[in-house]
């Protein structure tokens, strides 16, 4: 049944069916009685069956109509499905989340919309436990990285904010059809406070993004705009330096100095 679907491109559908992934996908998960789990794109339902074998309930959130008739056979029209039809990058995943309950969230997500997608569901944030997601493996390098590497970027940074990002393994292109030409990875990314303090988060975010612009740009000409030369060195940064050497706790501190000086 999972062979006879083709792809679609423009979903970016790479359906997982290697059984020994699917098996340590789920056991990362571990997924217990009573949890709100949402799989976001089930696809042809490769972890949505062995989800549904653990919970009693498993939310989807799927666009694409064709793979329906495949999703509900493989699930044997299970009571405890409860699909969705709709985009991922603007469903309210919030309105899934019972009053004093926090949301699961996991899936195989599509590559061409994976970091617009994780922005998305991190506004979300004070109702998600936890997300674990297969990504292209160069997504889960960019979350993961460390300061002064050429991983760590806006990415990196800006989750940091919001989540703990953990890399948990590496997946070939074999576990996938049709095989997609990169590595991927699964990430578990778990919301939390920030472990050090923002006083504005949309002012954090734009002098992130302003660090970043261009790599080769020092914080004096990158921040130009939002931060002069002398504040930066105020705060102990040299504004010499570039924006990927910093950590996401100095960035919050040229950010809050920013926001300060707008009053």
């Amino acid at each position: 049944m999972s062979q006879d679907h083709n792809a679609k491109k423009r979903f970016g559908q790479h359906f997982l069916h290697d059984p020994q992934v699917i098996d340590r996908i789920v056991r990362s998960i571990n997924p217990q009685p009573g949890e709100v789990v949402v799989e976001i794109g089930p696809g042809l339902g490769a972890l949505t069956v062995p989800l549904l074998r653990r919970l009693e309930r498993l939310h989807v959130v799927e666009i694409d109509r064709d793979v329906v008739p495949h999703l509900l056979a493989v699930c044997g029209e299970a009571p405890g499905l409860q699909l969705h039809m709709a985009d991922a990058l603007k469903f309210d995943y919030g309105s899934l989340a019972p009053a004093g309950t926090q949301l699961r969230l996991v899936g195989n997500l599509p590559y061409n919309i994976s970091t617009p997608l994780l922005f998305h569901l991190l506004q979300f944030a004070p109702q998600v436990r936890d997300m674990h997601f297969m990504l292209q493996k160069e997504v889960v390098d960019r979350l993961t990285a460390v300061p002064d590497t050429d991983d760590y970027g806006r990415l990196t940074v800006t989750v940091a904010a919001r989540a703990q990002a953990d890399y948990l393994f590496g997946v070939g292109p074999g576990a996938f059809n049709p095989p997609p030409r990169v590595d991927s990875a699964v990430v578990r990314i778990t919301p939390r406070p920030p472990p050090f303090a923002i006083d504005d988060l949309r002012c954090y975010d734009e002098l992130v993004t302003a660090s970043f612009s261009a790599r080769r740009k020092t914080l004096a000409n990158g921040l130009r705009r939002l931060l002069p030369a002398e504040e930066i060195s105020a705060l102990g940064i040299d504004p010499r330096i570039r924006g990927e050497t910093l950590s996401p706790a100095q960035f919050a501190l040229l950010a809050n100095r920013c926001h300060a000086l707008r009053g």
